[in-house]
């Protein structure tokens, strides 16, 4: 049995759960999220505890079991707490600011990159070269994250760029690392 599709989801006051067919929507003190889950898991409630079982041991209701149990439940933890992603801009010269909406990021280009927020996802700039991404949806958090520091990753060499925070870059040495005297 899976170990993670087994564990109990226990559902926090405050927070409602309804199952429509296969489409979960779950309301809470951030928002409403709705998703839709495969329809041959099924799920029983019982007080304010969702268990997550499965129709049968065939290696597909085996792999979506564990899944679906961690995608509602991202969605319950989404909705009381929500999810955020830090990332560090180093670099002379490289600082981000947010206009409006918009984040407004000086990363070593001839132009600046300009990133829209997308729904779901706020970003906060509390310093020149610290952004905080911030949502109910784990997923889209990630991937606004992602698409951020792709603009400018990390390079081995100074270490300059876009990365989260606590993200170690492997360093390299330059040309003369290697050389003998």
């Amino acid at each position: 049995m899976s170990r993670i599709g087994r564990m109990p989801i226990t559902v926090p006051a405050g927070v409602e759960v309804k199952f429509n067919a296969n489409v979960v929507t779950v309301k809470g003190p951030k928002g409403e999220t709705t998703q839709a889950l495969h329809p041959d898991m099924i799920f029983e409630m019982e007080g304010n505890v969702i268990h997550v079982k499965r129709p049968s041991e065939a290696k597909e209701h085996k792999a979506l079991h564990g899944l679906t149990r961690t995608l509602l439940n991202n969605m319950i933890v989404g909705v009381t707490e929500g999810y955020k992603k830090e990332l560090e801009v180093n670099g002379v010269g490289y600082r981000v600011a947010k206009d409006g909406n918009k984040l407004v990021m000086n990363i070593g280009f001839s132009h600046q990159v300009i990133m829209e927020e997308k729904n779901g996802v706020t970003i906060e700039v509390p310093a020149p070269n610290k952004i905080i991404v911030s949502g109910i949806d784990k997923q889209s958090v990630g991937q606004f994250a992602a698409e951020v520091r792709e603009k400018r990753p990390p390079e081995p060499y100074k270490g300059k760029g876009i990365r989260y925070a606590g993200e170690v870059v492997r360093r390299k040495e330059g040309k003369t690392g290697g050389k003998k005297k």
